[in-house]
């Protein structure tokens, strides 16, 4: 499934939900079923900074396409974190930095976040796109 599929199949679930308390009650159970990373990458390599919660994302990238795992000790933080660890998982970096993610504010996501949590989505973009850049770099220098 491309990225813009994800993208729409994930807009539809969350725009199913009319009201923006119903979608984080989604997100928190999302999360809660969601696996955990193992304690050996909670650590301060994977920590994203600028968040009020511990959260922390590990990227991969294998056969050309990256892999992005994410935890947090808040169960809110875990869930819109893993919406974007889902989005961007098995994409081309090429397709990940075409695709920023707009759609959590189409949805309502961003609106209802505290300034902090606001801050560590950000953050966590930041890292997939800088993942993103630089598996894509190391490709072509391997080319």
């Amino acid at each position: 499934m491309s990225l813009a599929q994800k993208k729409e199949t994930l807009i539809e679930e969350l725009t199913i939900l009319p009201d923006p308390q119903e979608r984080f009650a989604y997100l928190i159970d999302r999360a809660r079923n969601a696996p955990g990373l193992e304690a050996e990458y909670q650590i301060e390599t994977f920590r994203i900074e600028g968040c009020q919660s511990n959260l922390w994302l590990v990227p991969s990238f294998e056969g050309g396409l990256c892999q992005f795992r994410v935890d947090s000790d808040a169960v809110i933080t875990k869930g819109v974190a893993g919406l974007l660890a889902e989005l961007y998982s098995d994409c081309p970096p090429e397709e990940i930095l075409q695709h920023p993610p707009e759609f959590l504010s189409e949805v309502g996501i961003t609106q209802h976040l505290t300034p902090n949590r606001r801050n560590g989505l950000s953050n966590v973009w930041k890292k997939i796109e800088g993942y993103a850049e630089l598996c894509l770099k190391n490709q072509g220098a391997s080319a």
